[in-house]
């Protein structure tokens, strides 16, 4: 954190945990990357919600909107072409 906070360089990292440079650079990285995927996966709207259960909440939404379409074009038909007579 003291790299990415620009407090310390990846040297004075390395030297104050007693380990390579090529450590902290891998760890910078891999940090790095880890939090692009992380921003990659994440889907706007409520927090906590998963990419499939946002997918999920997405098609039932346009499942019911479809729905209403279906049933107010069978109204209309319905009203245009009336009712048909039993005899």
């Amino acid at each position: 954190m003291s790299i990415v906070t620009g407090q310390a360089t990846q040297r004075e990292a390395a030297e104050r945990y007693g380990v390579d440079r090529s450590v902290v650079v891998t760890a910078c990285r891999v940090a790095k990357q880890g939090a692009l995927d992380a921003l990659a996966a994440s889907v706007p709207g409520r927090p906590g919600q998963s990419a499939q259960d946002a997918a999920l909440a997405a098609a039932n939404a346009e499942i019911e909107r479809l729905r209403a379409t279906v049933t107010e074009q069978a109204v209309a038909l319905h009203l245009h072409e009336g009712k048909a007579r039993w005899d």
